[in-house]
């Protein structure tokens, strides 16, 4: 495994083990008053975090972001930290716990009879899930999209991060779903709960004005909700006219009012649910008859209408997906996910699979290019330090014989003209000017030339005709004159082993 250099700005206090999380302030003036706070603290990189269980330090910095880094101690070739997440968001699942247990004993639940699971099924990453378990009843928080939420499952009601997506007709069909969200307040994160319903923003509310009910989590919106669709004001006439029509007559009245209001919605689901209820009334008048048959003939022009926009979207997102579109499949995927979620042929279900595993590729394409910028300019950064140490060198050089002094301020000097290629823009523009001095007095013409980058086509752009292809790949195992199976062509880290080799 690879070192891994992104900051840390999460940790747990006290111990490898502990569930007591914490964040860094990022900035440098609020990190002075933040150590004489935990002066007595000790931090570590928890194994409640994803992380190797090693204690932390801090590291104030003005020029970028203060973060965690680990103990000097444990900074060793044979320590590598396997944590993947590391941002401000890294330890929200332990901030949930917290809050949800503050919250329960406030609402009279005994912490003895409060279970918490940070579940991981299908192999997911801890912190993807967090299970609340209390008497009968319980809650599955799914703060990411590794695990796909599954309603009315053994009690256990989901909530959903605000990045966690859910379709229409879940919408539909439940009324109304939770979602949840933390938000950065000083070094700490507040949970805050919303609820989403069809046509309808998400409105969002303190962990303190929810409750737990029959119906499971409650918000002031979800009793808005319930009561409007319980106290639906009806005119007298129209309950005249229910008093007087059959009771099968009646029962069709109200299924054809749900089948327009579906078919507006454009839920295909629902709208055969409700075509088959209308042809299975019985006991209507030929008139009731001719309205069912004609409302359920509609409804089946209307099916093969969306079955032809289905299946004209599948076929938009497998072209997408064969031209490796990145950008067509993302917004192709969610409209079929939103729109035909359900009952999905094995074609439907293949293409969408082959859309998945292309976004997932260039998800993992673009962090490691994050990955590999970042490690570029941490070798900038120590290249520019060579520099730095190499000038104020120079300007002392060792006393000695004047050809033994040359010779030194020369090989200095190519060194120097070496790391302050290395360094590229970290440098200033003084400190360029005085490498720009030592390369002229030391007498040295012939000047190393940049690392080449690379053009559109993988050609080296120091004009050597060679392309990425020519060698292996370290990331997927291509071989020389195979592509790499990624949306981009070529994996960043085999760009940089063209850009190093010979």
């Amino acid at each position: 495994m690879r070192d891994d250099r992104r900051q840390i700005q999460t940790a747990v206090l006290g111990g490898a083990d502990s569930d007591d999380p914490l964040m860094l302030p990022l900035e440098a003036i609020e990190l002075d008053a933040f150590r004489q706070r935990h002066e007595h603290d000790t931090f570590w990189c928890g194994l409640l975090l994803g992380g190797c269980g090693v204690q932390l330090t801090t590291k104030l910095y003005t020029d970028r972001v203060c973060h965690f880094a680990h103990h000097p101690g444990a900074d060793t070739p044979s320590h590598r930290c396997g944590r993947r997440a590391r941002g401000v968001a890294s330890a929200d699942h332990l901030y949930v716990k917290a809050a949800a247990a503050a919250w329960l004993r406030t609402a009279g639940h005994p912490g003895d009879l409060v279970h918490f699971d940070f579940a991981r099924p299908d192999g997911a990453e801890i912190g993807s899930v967090l299970d609340i378990r209390f008497k009968e009843r319980g809650l599955r928080v799914h703060l990411d999209q590794a695990v796909a939420p599954v309603w009315d499952e053994d009690g256990r009601e989901p909530v959903l991060g605000v990045s966690v997506p859910v379709d229409r007709d879940t919408l539909i069909d439940r009324w109304y779903i939770h979602r949840i969200r933390l938000d950065s307040v000083g070094t700490s994160r507040q949970v805050r709960i919303g609820t989403e319903a069809f046509m309808r923003p998400t409105e969002w509310f303190e962990l303190e004005e929810c409750e737990m009910t029959g119906r499971g989590l409650t918000t002031p919106a979800v009793e808005r909700l319930v009561q409007s669709r319980s106290t639906r004001p009806v005119s007298r006439r129209s309950t005249e006219q229910a008093r007087k029509a059959p009771a099968p007559q009646a029962r069709v009245e109200l299924l054809l009012r749900k089948l327009g209001e579906a078919q507006k919605l454009g839920s295909v689901l629902v709208v055969t649910q409700i075509s088959g209820e209308i042809a299975a009334v019985t006991g209507l008048d030929e008139q009731g008859q001719a309205q069912s048959r004609a409302a359920v003939a509609g409804a089946q022009v209307w099916l093969k209408e969306q079955a032809a926009v289905r299946e004209e979207l599948f076929g938009s997102l497998r072209d997408a997906v064969e031209a490796r579109n990145v950008e067509a499949v993302r917004t192709l995927l969610v409209t079929a996910n939103a729109t035909a979620s359900h009952a999905r042929t094995g074609e439907e279900t293949a293409i969408a699979a082959a859309a998945g595993a292309l976004l997932t590729a260039d998800a993992q394409e673009r962090h490691e290019e994050i990955m590999a910028a970042e490690r570029d300019a941490e070798r900038a950064r120590r290249a520019a330090e060579r520099v730095r140490a190499l000038l104020s060198a120079l300007r002392r050089p060792p006393v000695g014989l004047r050809s033994q002094r040359r010779a030194w301020i020369r090989s200095s000097v190519q060194k120097l003209l070496l790391a302050a290629e290395q360094a590229d823009s970290v440098l200033s523009a003084r400190e360029r000017e005085h490498v720009e001095s030592w390369k002229t007095r030391s007498g040295l013409d012939g000047v190393p030339a940049k690392p080449g980058h690379l053009a559109a086509d993988g050609r080296r752009a120091t004009g050597d005709g060679r392309r990425v292809h020519d060698v292996a790949c370290p990331a997927c195992g291509a071989g020389p004159g195979v592509r790499c199976e990624t949306p981009r062509g070529y994996h960043p880290s085999r760009i940089a082993r063209l850009r190093r080799s010979p």
